[in-house]
Formats: structure tokens, C-alpha cells, sequence
């Protein structure tokens, strides 16, 4: 009998929830849209997938975790700080409703540092002892994996991407309401806002990207330009950290390598010294982020190394 948990990736556009065998195979998935009407009905929406897999599963189930946007309480599972990307998300309590529905022992910590814990465990990634983990999806996260762990740092913001100054100013507000921040112009809301900025038509991230393979000039240009200022702002990390890899991970990395081409030249270009080449990955498997939350449940704790 293999040992079951089930992982739940709550995201600022879709819930994922998957059954996990022994830490990696994923046998069942069901998913829906995040309610845009508060932290109460997205816990809601988690536990109903939880419930649906529950039915769905051969084996017993040990234990579920989550992955949820924010500072995570490990403890209590409450989300203790986050920016507007979620409405109404500061606060809510995510363990006790989920642990007192399935009857499971509910293990709860930030989303994008859970997802790096399971890329760490990539064999493409573990050749490399200083890699930064950089999500892109309604918003912006960041987490660096070093020697195969994740850091967490005092504030468990080590890592964090999202708030760093860009060259150039984005056409939809930061979560924290700023232009200025790398999600205003990298996060898959931004881009779609900045090819809307060009015309009349505001399409989603996923129009922008059908318009690309299309080979629509416009819809190039501005992906062109996400990654080019997502580059150079992360240029600066890459020589302080003086780290061996980037992987780039979330729905707008999807836009594939007319993103992610002007990304790692303009990674090079600003870094230094100068001749340096950092490698530019994907995750192994899409299945990342709910890989990421059953990992938090099989540790019963946050995967992270805590330092003072």
C-alpha cells in the first residue's frame, strides 16, 4: 500500500487539488476557479475538491497540505500577511476548516516556497547549489533553494521577488498598489494589461498568448518586454547571490521561450562579471505546486531552513 496525502494549490486564478503517491506520482486532479469573494469561500471551493478526492481515492489518506499566497502561520495554518491579488484573503483560517472537514491532519505553508521545495528534488536542479525559484502567475513569488533546501530567512520573506524596483514602470498596480514592482509588469494580470495598454481590447494572459502563437507583432513586442524587465531587475540578484540557476515556473512561463529568451539574455547582459551564463529552467512537471503541498504534508512542517 502506498503512502497517500493530498496536495491543494490555492492560486490567485485556480485551485488545484491532486491525490500523491509516495511523494510523486499524481493519480487524480480536480480543480476550479479562486472565488474573487473572499478568504471564507476559496477554503470552501479547497474543501470541496479535498472531499471529491477523498471519495475518489482506492487508499487511505494520510494527511493533505496547502499551498496558499501569503505569510503562513505554520502552526495555526491562518494567512498572516499578504497584498490585494487575493481579495479578502489576510487572516482566514485554512487548516482547522480543512482538517475538521476531511477529518485529516492539514499541514498549511506559502505556495510558491512549497512548490520550490519540490523543485529541489528535481534532478535537473539538483546539480546546482544556488538556484532561485521564481513563480509567475497572477502574481509574482520568488524562493531561493540552496544546497537543496529552501530558506526561509527571520521574516519568511527570503526569496520574495515580488516588491523588487523594475527599470521600468508596469500598466497594472503591484498587489501592494505600486507601478514600480516587478509584478506590475511580470505577473500574467500585467502582461495581459500591457498589450491592453496598446489598443482598445483588454484580453486575458491566455488570449495574449494565442495572439502570440499567431504570430501577432503586438502580442511579441510586449511579451518581449515582460521578460526583458523581468531580466534586468533579477540581473542584480543573480551577482549578489552569485547564483548557478533560475527556474521559472506559473502560467505566464507558459509563454514559453518568447518570454523566456529575452528574460535569460537580459539576465546575462546585466550580471556580472560580464561572460557569465545562467541557465534558465522549467519544472520537470506541471504538477509542481500540488507536488509542493503534499510535500508540506508529509513533513507535517514548512520545508524550509529557518535562519536567525
Amino acid at each position: 500500500m502506498s503512502d497517500v496525502l493530498i496536495g491543494v494549490d490555492i492560486g490567485g486564478t485556480e485551485i488545484v487539488a491532486g491525490l500523491v503517491h509516495d511523494g510523486g506520482r499524481v493519480s487524480a486532479r480536480r480543480s476550479c476557479p479562486t472565488p474573487r469573494t473572499g478568504g471564507r469561500d476559496i477554503v470552501e471551493r479547497a474543501n470541496e475538491l479535498v472531499s471529491g478526492l477523498l471519495r475518489e481515492s482506492p487508499e487511505p489518506v494520510r494527511a493533505v497540505g496547502v499551498g496558499a499566497p501569503g505569510t503562513i502561520d505554520p502552526v495555526s495554518g491562518c494567512v498572516t500577511s499578504c497584498t490585494d491579488t487575493v481579495p479578502g484573503w489576510l487572516g482566514t483560517e485554512i487548516a482547522g476548516p480543512l482538517s475538521e472537514r476531511s477529518g485529516l491532519p492539514v499541514a498549511v505553508d506559502n505556495d510558491v516556497r512549497a512548490a520550490a521545495a519540490a523543485v529541489a528534488l528535481d534532478e535537473q536542479v539538483r546539480e546546482f547549489g544556488r538556484v532561485l525559484y521564481v513563480s509567475l502567475g497572477t502574481g509574482v513569488g520568488g524562493a531561493l533553494i540552496v544546497d537543496g533546501r529552501v530558506l526561509r530567512g527571520r521574516f519568511g520573506t527570503h526569496g520574495e521577488i515580488a516588491h523588487l524596483i523594475t527599470p521600468e514602470p508596469g500598466h497594472l498596480p503591484c498587489g501592494c498598489g505600486r507601478h514600480d514592482h516587478l509584478e506590475a509588469v511580470a505577473a500574467g494580470p500585467a502582461i495581459a494589461a500591457a498589450y491592453a495598454a496598446g489598443g482598445e481590447d483588454a484580453p486575458a494572459l491566455p488570449e495574449v498568448a494565442a495572439r502570440l502563437r499567431d504570430g501577432e507583432e503586438r502580442a511579441a513586442l510586449v511579451v518581449e518586454r515582460a521578460g526583458h524587465l523581468l531580466g534586468r531587475t533579477l540581473s542584480g540578484l543573480v551577482t549578489a547571490l552569485d547564483l548557478d540557476a533560475v527556474v521559472v515556473a506559473g502560467g505566464a512561463a507558459g509563454l514559453g521561450d518568447p518570454l523566456l529568451g529575452p528574460f535569460a539574455a537580459a539576465l546575462d547582459a546585466e550580471s556580472r562579471p560580464p561572460a557569465r551564463t545562467t541557465p534558465v529552467l522549467r519544472p520537470a512537471t506541471p504538477d509542481t505546486p500540488v507536488l509542493g503541498a503534499a510535500r508540506v504534508a508529509a513533513h507535517h512542517s514548512p520545508e524550509v531552513v529557518h535562519e536567525s
